[in-house]
């Protein structure tokens, strides 16, 4: 039976199981931004198309080759897989590139807040970096996992300074090797005064540690609110060097990206006013109450046609 909007971290779980250098350019303020002058690049996140496959009771990760090759199909142009080792990212960026499609990003997985954890985690984001770097990864999105899963546990003060400083080491190590490592959040990271969230970006060195801002985790962690995401972009739009595109109405999340309950033409306006041109990597799923009337091709046509349109050229 398919359940609906599974987690992140589940799903990554299962494709472990699976056997650009013109891309960024220095800022004046010593982040980067995603986006060459020409076509708007439009890539594509590995978790919506396991959501979309297991809806039709087909698992993504069974064939990977298959697989990307619906992805290109619908006419995006990249591909953000999440890995856990290196040999893991070395194989989706052959069979990525296989089917003509870039592997800019990719999201691996970090557990930072356990201090005598910290070091074995740091060495395989390190080892990830390293092997990917040569295929064209230049971002490194990670999201520090929570002290369990299923039943999340708030992490303490404690706990929450030994991951920014893990966090902002790691950042700085994989600024060394001349790539970008960008924090993510869900909707748990807002709890309690969205205490994890702020202090992984105020705990950190911004050359060390940039932001992918996922648009609709902040709108729904703050009780579905625009005005704390537009707050959120106020306090770290310079930080933002990828951004994770997508929509609900009523909030429930939209077949396609599309106009609904954020205003993604402000959003761009505002990224592009501040000088910020992340990379874009749409990441709509369905979940319960979403229509079912298109495949995973389709949506992503349509929503790769939406982001190219708001985010090329942002009105005035």
């Amino acid at each position: 039976m398919f359940t609906f909007g599974i987690p992140r971290r589940r799903f990554l779980g299962g494709a472990a199981a699976l056997g650009g250098s013109a891309l960024l350019a220095t800022s004046g303020a010593g982040l980067l931004e995603a986006q060459s002058p020409g076509k708007l690049h439009v890539a594509s996140n590995q978790y919506q198309w396991g959501v979309f496959y297991q809806r039709q009771g087909r698992n993504f990760n069974a064939d990977l080759d298959a697989g990307l090759a619906e992805v290109a199909k619908s006419g995006v142009d990249g591909f953000e897989p999440g890995v856990s080792t290196p040999e893991q990212a070395e194989r989706f960026g052959t069979v990525i590139k296989k089917h003509g499609l870039e592997m800019r990003s990719l999201y691996v997985n970090s557990t930072l807040h356990v201090a005598a954890e910290v070091d074995k985690n740091i060495a395989t984001v390190l080892a990830v970096a390293e092997r990917v770097k040569p295929l064209g990864t230049r971002i490194l999105v990670t999201n520090p996992s929570p002290i369990r899963w299923g039943a999340p546990q708030d992490k303490n003060d404690d706990q929450l300074k030994v991951q920014a400083a893990a966090l902002d080491h790691l950042g700085a190590r994989v600024r060394a090797l001349g790539l970008v490592l960008a924090y993510h959040n869900h909707d748990m990271e807002l709890r309690n005064a969205a205490r994890e969230f702020h202090h992984m970006l105020l705990g950190t060195d911004p050359r060390n540690l940039s932001f992918c801002l996922d648009a609709h985790w902040v709108y729904r962690g703050s009780g579905n609110s625009s005005v704390a995401l537009f707050d959120v972009l106020r306090l770290y739009g310079p930080r933002v060097v990828e951004l994770h595109l997508r929509q609900s109405a009523g909030g429930i999340w939209t077949e396609t990206l599309c106009d609904g309950d954020i205003d993604y033409r402000a959003l761009a306006k505002y990224l592009a006013g501040i000088g910020v041109r992340p990379h874009l990597v749409l990441e709509q799923a369905p979940e319960k109450g979403t229509p079912n009337t298109m495949d995973a091709v389709e949506s992503h046509r349509r929503s790769r046609a939406y982001a190219a349109a708001v985010f090329a050229e942002p009105a005035s």
